[in-house]
């Protein structure tokens, strides 16, 4: 099958029209026709190469929606049949036998397959190849395309820590960011039935925030705001891709805390053991979610009204879109209309 797609040829160039052959489809294999992509700083980190990962011709996108256009001989067609309409994520497929994916970590699988990091098969395109039927998620009815793309990576980022750290409705939770990441993990974080503050260098997003379902607000650029917290949080959810006063954050934790770093710092997290240690804090990361955590993600979502808020651009203007991401001038997510 040939595929249209949409490519950068150098590092920061715009995105050219690209075609290939995307070749036989194998037994476990799943082709999407793609008709809205969303776009997430990953894709501009490798269209820019911000990272030295990229090949090129590079084909970004990770937060694809679709109809399901053909299927391998393997596929359970009870679960995903021609014509229905799915999403493809951040991770197209896991090898389903090692110990991770056995216990249901598929995401933390040495082989899987991530779909920004495959060269030229990513999702800006007509079409794009998931190498195992069972990370093709059926998309919920009651959530509209445009909204439901950027849940494949910012919303089971988000969501997926949730589970992993044992948040529960009684703890005091903060989310620090407002941005892509953070609008969404307000939303999941309100709707699971936390307390949750939002934190945001300035108070420019404060009504934002409420209407996600923050029930309070720090502006961390104000002198003496982070300490005026402190001991106040059970779980903070870190969403921002920026260097921090990580003594102030940890600070802000209760005893037995967890501070969950989701974004991707440019320099070394730092901080004295005497802000961890005494009180028995915890400083984790997370990623993407499990095949399962994705779509107990999409069912908790569409039961709970979550959505994430966009701009669409036509495919024509997907450099205008690429711009507005790598300025930070969403709000709160670009997606792209391809069909």
């Amino acid at each position: 099958m040939q595929v249209h797609a949409y490519a950068a040829l150098e590092a920061g160039g715009p995105l050219r029209s690209y075609q290939y052959d995307s070749g036989p489809l194998g037994a476990n294999e799943v082709d999407v026709r793609v008709t809205h992509g969303g776009i997430c700083h990953t894709d501009i980190g490798l269209i820019d190469d911000e990272w030295g990962l990229s090949r090129y011709p590079a084909v970004a996108g990770h937060e694809a929606i679709g109809v399901v256009h053909a299927v391998g001989d393997a596929v359970d067609q009870d679960v995903l049949r021609v014509g229905q309409r799915v999403g493809v994520g951040a991770i197209a497929g896991s090898c389903f036998h090692c110990e991770w994916c056995l216990s249901g970590r598929t995401n933390l699988c040495p082989a899987r397959d991530d779909t920004v990091l495959r060269g030229d098969r990513g999702g800006f395109a007509s079409h794009v190849r998931a190498s195992d039927w069972r990370h093709v998620h059926p998309i919920p009815d009651t959530i509209p395309s445009e909204q439901a793309a950027p849940l494949l990576c910012a919303g089971t980022t988000v969501f997926s820590p949730l589970l992993a750290n044992g948040v529960l409705p009684t703890h005091r939770t903060a989310v620090v960011g407002i941005g892509g990441l953070g609008h969404l993990a307000i939303q999941f974080l309100a709707r699971w039935g936390c307390s949750v503050t939002a934190i945001s260098t300035t108070p420019a997003k404060r009504d934002d925030a409420e209407r996600f379902g923050a029930t309070g607000f720090i502006a961390s650029g104000e002198q003496g705001a982070l300490q005026a917290a402190a001991g106040s949080f059970d779980f903070v959810l870190c969403t921002v891709s920026a260097d921090l006063p990580w003594d102030d954050y940890l600070g802000i934790l209760r005893p037995q805390g967890t501070l969950c770093v989701v974004g991707v710092p440019p320099n070394p997290i730092a901080f004295s053991p005497l802000s961890l240690l005494p009180a028995v804090k915890s400083v984790v990361s997370g990623i993407v979610g499990s095949a399962s955590h994705t779509r107990q993600m999409l069912d908790f979502a569409a039961r709970h009204g979550i959505r994430a808020e966009v701009e669409t651009f036509p495919v024509a203007a997907i450099d205008q879109a690429l711009d507005r991401v790598r300025e930070g001038s969403t709000r709160y997510r670009a997606v792209v209309e391809f069909d």
